[in-house]
């Protein structure tokens, strides 16, 4: 299976009075890029969430490196590193589309709740999305031809 990046535009709403994207964004494209992650595996976040499950995030970091400005285009890369049933954590990359320069790096880490925000093993309780996640563990990043 091969992982098409997640492609977006900078909105200039998103950008601060410098005329760059404000840091708290690059946050909000990893989690755009992760879900649209989950439904190109088969594992639809909406539907999950109509199942009872929930996926908080647990941990999020941003290293900054090029400043994304209004109407730039980028492409966010994500690879599910670890997952045991229970945590996953992705890693994600976001380069220019024209340039393929490296903009921002990061990660997040999560865990599967119910309704009552109470942990759950994957494997016992969803196992089709169990073997589906097993199975996207790094995935190799594809390349993007310009």
């Amino acid at each position: 299976m091969k992982i098409i990046p997640y492609k977006r535009r900078a909105n200039y709403y998103e950008t601060d009075q410098m005329g760059i994207v404000h840091h708290t964004n690059y946050i909000r494209y990893f989690e755009e890029a992760r879900i649209d992650f989950m439904r190109q595996i088969g594992c639809s976040c909406a539907e999950l969430e109509k199942k009872g499950t929930i996926i908080p995030v647990v941990d999020a970091y941003a290293k900054y490196h090029k400043s994304i400005k209004f109407d730039d285009e980028v492409y966010v890369f994500i690879t599910l590193d670890k997952f045991n049933g229970a945590r996953m954590e992705f890693s994600y990359e976001i380069r220019f589309c024209d340039t393929n320069e490296l903009a921002a790096v990061g990660h997040t880490s999560h865990c599967f709740v119910d309704t009552d925000h109470k942990p759950f093993s994957v494997k016992r309780k969803l196992p089709d999305i169990y073997k589906k996640m097993t199975d996207s563990i790094n995935l190799p990043l594809p390349s993007v031809n310009k």
